[in-house]
């Protein structure tokens, strides 16, 4: 199991390393562009079949022990450990990113994005895969920052070379904002680590259980630590009021770059917060919960009406841009539950998590594959153009589109339903010390902004699904999108024939294609997870609670 835990963070490393040499020559297949886009499926799909033997390996009956293990000196000097294990906690996301990270190598296989040479591409793909996986496996405090930082420089590039319109601003935005954030979260674990002796988060975690000596740091250390570790953690999040740079990175980001930024990344800055601050320093986390719950739903709310503001007809809305403000609103709900500090909250959180990166990555491909059909992501074009719109044109891929959106709002026996209502749980019944009255009015805050939510997905349904009634249809050209077919197997996207005129000079609508092979293959496995955590959500909640208990000593609910 250890041999096997670092297989699956060390493999992307080597993977990338190999994509960038020349492909043997039996390997090539119709050109080097081809054989590099199916050495990144080869390697992706090999690390996720190992994160699927390690979780079938995986001790379930004790999910709170560190299993697979691996232990090892690196600077001594230091106590800085190569430390690397998987709990209850960290196993759902470690098994996320690898699916979410094969998905979208397949996807590029068949759709390229547009820029320069695939080496690059796949090579960096690899590299933010190994990253993310490290992220959710280390257990010592400094290669934690390392594998955070890891992830920069791979996603700044995947936009910056690889996107859409205004891509360079977007990048640039996204790497200020995460650096700055990085530099003030590394000094709060360098002072956590010297504060404490050691930077292995298991011994630091085993400090502050009942029983022992003391804690590990004292309170003015703790708050410091918050305050520092929590600031870096909450850009990556992003927290309101510092997501500005998400939104812009969404929008200008390959599909790819967008399924991965929202299904793993945002997860990287909320693990931060359960793994790290919440037992490491609970009391200083005691002391700034409510402030944390209050930006919470501050950024519910907030994300929900600019959401309702793009999705307004007349208002020129993006359909990317909506889906990147209406994270800001799903990562508020995780932050509430872990500001609550209870079992059932922090449980919802890692239930939004995962259920997050599971729905937003499917509706991130849906809007990537409609902009490879018309041209366009702008709303009122996809409401005001389409004649029929999406359930009479394609109505496999209308009804997909609306599936993912009644995901994204909540709605009972999907994935969304479960970590919103646990969240809002465990704000109704905080945990002792803190104020009651001030979490029932974030209750009541966050209940509210899941009726925003479900009012601005249901608009965009209606518009882009059904079309507004009184335009009068026109054609859209297709294939017009910012991505190139690969050189992969049915790679070339449709091309409309001239639109036919009918008496009166009208444009006739042109025929849009429903759903490729290659999609419903990418697709099929998110939208059945979707289900299954909706039905059978104790599958996911018998491995955190237990990891969550250790994490909470003495809260009893």
């Amino acid at each position: 199991m250890a041999l096997l835990l670092a297989a699956v963070v060390v493999l992307p490393l080597l993977g990338a390393a190999a994509a960038l040499l020349p492909a043997p020559p039996g390997l090539r297949g119709s050109g080097p562009e081809q054989a590099v886009l199916r050495h990144g499926v080869t390697v992706t799909g090999v690390v996720l079949v190992a994160a699927l033997l390690l979780a079938l390996g995986f001790d379930h009956d004790h999910p709170a022990t560190v299993q697979a293990e691996t232990d090892v000196s690196w600077v001594p000097a230091l106590d800085i450990r190569i430390h690397l294990g998987i709990d209850g906690i960290s196993l759902p996301l470690l098994v996320l990113t690898a699916l979410l990270t094969f998905l979208c190598a397949l996807h590029s296989y068949f759709r390229m994005p547009e820029g320069p040479s695939a080496k690059g591409f796949v090579a960096l793909l690899l590299v933010l895969e190994a990253g993310t996986l490290a992220t959710f496996a280390v257990l010592d405090l400094m290669l934690f920052f390392l594998a955070f930082e890891t992830v920069l420089i791979p996603m700044y590039f995947l936009i910056a070379r690889w996107g859409g319109a205004r891509r360079g601003p977007a990048a640039w935005k996204f790497i200020l904002y995460t650096l700055l954030g990085s530099v003030v979260m590394l000094l709060g674990l360098l002072l956590v680590g010297l504060e404490a002796g050691t930077f292995d988060m298991v011994t630091l975690t085993t400090d502050n259980a009942p029983g022992a000596d003391g804690p590990a740091l004292g309170h003015t250390a703790q708050l410091l630590a918050v305050l520092s570790i929590g600031l870096g953690l909450a850009v990556k999040t992003p927290m309101w009021p510092l997501h500005s740079w998400l939104p812009d990175a969404h929008t200008a980001a390959p599909t790819v770059g967008s399924v991965l930024l929202a299904g793993v990344l945002l997860k990287m800055g909320t693990y931060g917060f359960v793994r790290i601050l919440l037992p490491v320093a609970p009391d200083g986390m005691r002391t700034f919960a409510p402030y944390l719950a209050a930006l919470a739903v501050a950024g519910i709310v907030y994300g929900s009406l600019v959401c309702l503001a793009l999705a307004r007809r007349g208002a020129g809305g993006d359909l990317k841009r909506l889906i990147a403000y209406s994270s800001v609103g799903h990562m508020g709900f995780v932050l509430l539950g872990i500001a609550t500090l209870t079992r059932t909250g922090v449980n919802g959180a890692l239930f939004a998590n995962v259920a997050h990166g599971l729905i937003t990555g499917l509706l991130f491909f849906l809007v990537g594959a409609l902009k490879d059909r018309t041209g366009t992501t702008d709303l009122d074009r996809l409401a005001g153009r389409t004649g029929a719109a999406l359930y009479g044109r394609v109505p496999r891929f209308g009804g997909l589109l609306a599936f993912a959106a009644v995901a994204s709002l909540g709605l009972p026996g999907l994935a969304g339903f479960w970590g919103e209502l646990l969240a809002l749980l465990g704000a109704f019944h905080p945990a002792d010390g803190l104020s009651r009255p001030a979490y029932l009015v974030f209750t009541a805050v966050g209940a509210f902004g899941t009726l925003l939510t479900a009012a601005y997905l249901l608009v965009v349904v209606r518009r882009v699904c059904m079309g507004d009634p009184d335009e009068r249809p026109a054609a859209i050209p297709v294939g017009e999108g910012e991505e190139n077919a690969s050189p992969g197997a049915n790679a070339s996207p449709a091309r409309a024939e001239p639109p036919s005129r009918t008496a009166d000079a009208s444009p006739v609508p042109v025929a849009l294609p429903d759903v490729r092979g290659h999609e419903f293959a990418a697709w099929t496995p998110l939208v059945v997870l979707t289900v299954l955590a909706g039905l059978w959500p104790a599958a996911l909640l018998g491995l955190t609670d237990p990891a969550v208990q250790d994490l909470l000593p003495g809260v009893t609910r």
